[in-house]
């Protein structure tokens, strides 16, 4: 285990991830970026404190606590795109969700995206991938939640305002369809709007983890942040973004994602 890379274990059949909430850039990227308030603008916002409540559940979790600029540990290693034809962002981003340019000059060349690889993105899917390992080993079947959230308006990336949950199946490959529906019934049961593989339909994690026939069911959840957070009326600025964790806002969502995670492991204990 390294500083960042943050596991803590346990023996329930649930794994969940945190991919995108680290804000951490070491000093050779950021010499290299703009501003460390672009590199830092598309963090997923507070979910590690939103999703606390997990290890006594008896959930392990596995957290990056590197910024998703440095590299982003839930896009394809080969760089192919999650959404071909779509807006999107790279293994190692160079623009934000808005297409401004992370970079001063010059852009990560394939040696610095290798190089970034082999330090951030492998140990992390060596420890994803143990930590399932290690919970199959013990219950024949386990859930891997992908947890994430999003600014509710990104114009560049989908119309409108996104719902506030936001299930990634993978189009019902990723999971078995009892999963998926499960967790439909807890968030349909909250006071918040849902979709299903929508937008957001899971990123590579997901995709790549999610084999319900070896017994790893993944399933992602992208939260639009105005469900525990306030949000800019406008676009965001160094003066706005990110706002507070707000305890007392979040609690009617921690609330309905304890009914989640507690609808994956009735699953997974079936």
């Amino acid at each position: 285990m390294t500083d960042w890379l943050q596991i803590h274990r346990g023996t329930a059949p649930l794994v969940v991830s945190f991919p995108h909430t680290g804000t951490e850039i070491p000093d050779r990227v950021a010499a290299q970026l703009i501003s460390p308030w672009l590199a830092r603008k598309d963090a997923d916002w507070w979910i590690e404190q939103l999703y606390d409540f997990a290890p006594s559940l008896g959930a392990t979790t596995v957290r990056t606590a590197v910024s998703r600029t440095v590299i982003d540990v839930n896009r394809d290693p080969s760089g192919a795109s999650l959404y071909p034809g779509q807006a999107t962002t790279d293994l190692c981003p160079t623009t934000t969700f808005d297409g401004e340019p992370l970079y001063r000059a010059g852009e990560p060349d394939a040696a610095e995206i290798e190089r970034r690889r082999v330090e951030y993105f492998d140990p992390y899917h060596a420890a994803l991938r143990g930590e399932l390992d290690r919970l199959l080993a013990l219950h024949g079947k386990v859930v891997l939640y992908e947890a994430h959230s999003i600014r509710s308006v990104i114009p560049r990336l989908f119309e409108g305002e996104l719902p506030n949950f936001n299930i990634g199946a993978n189009a019902g490959r990723s999971c078995a369809r009892e999963l998926t529906a499960a967790v439909e019934a807890a968030c349909d049961a909250s006071p918040f709007s849902r979709v299903t593989n929508g937008r957001f339909k899971g990123g590579w994690t997901t995709r790549h983890y999610g084999q319900p026939g070896q017994g790893v069911h993944a399933i992602q959840m992208e939260l639009a942040c105005r469900g525990y957070m306030d949000e800019p009326p406008g676009p965001p600025s160094p003066d706005n973004w990110p706002t507070p964790y707000e305890a007392l806002r979040a609690g009617a969502m921690r609330a309905a994602l304890t009914d989640v995670l507690n609808a994956c492991l009735d699953f997974a204990k079936q």
